[in-house]
């Protein structure tokens, strides 16, 4: 089964920039695909995660935190309804984060940031290690974002809910 590579903190703001599809040109022997600018892959290879991680790291420019999931795990976030009875919102964006370990903290949820009026990022639900909610497209929304880490007590990387689609897609057509 695919393993699916996701980087944390990259090419975001300036900072720690690369260009995926070069990287994923280097990681060919690993069958390597590249989704989008944010650091997210997906490994088509039998390889162990120790393998991954290492050939990854080797090959960026920088030390980076990565967060490797199987395949499967990705695809079973479809099956959740979390936002069912939710109507997408214009503005709005869904999102599931990924807990880099076992969080130090379980703190109740739904959870809203602010916590008092009206809010700009909002934590809907956790299913072991992914954490789903949405957020206001806002300036002070990053900071909410980066909030998490300590919500939660470990770091977690997150991508938007249709990049999560674009994985699904791209895991159930194996010749892309």
């Amino acid at each position: 089964m695919a393993l699916v590579v996701l980087l944390r903190g990259v090419n975001v703001g300036g900072k720690r920039t690369f260009r995926p599809t070069v990287l994923a040109a280097r990681l060919k022997h690993l069958r390597v695909v590249n989704i989008g600018a944010a650091g997210t892959f997906i490994v088509r290879k039998a390889v162990s995660r120790e393998q991954v991680r290492a050939e990854f790291s080797r090959n960026l420019p920088f030390d980076a935190e990565m967060v490797i999931c199987q395949g499967k795990e990705i695809e079973g976030l479809l099956c959740h309804d979390v936002f069912a009875d939710q109507p997408e919102k214009p503005g709005t964006v869904r999102f599931v984060s990924v807990l880099t370990s076992r969080p130090r903290t379980n703190p109740s949820l739904p959870m809203n940031f602010p916590t008092t009026g009206e809010w700009l990022l909002r934590i809907c639900a956790r299913d072991g290690r992914f954490v789903f909610g949405e957020y206001q497209r806002h300036m002070k929304t990053i900071g909410y974002l980066g909030a998490l880490d300590r919500v939660f007590g470990v770091p977690v990387t997150t991508r938007n809910w249709n990049t999560i689609n674009a994985i699904v897609k791209r895991l159930e057509d194996p010749g892309a």
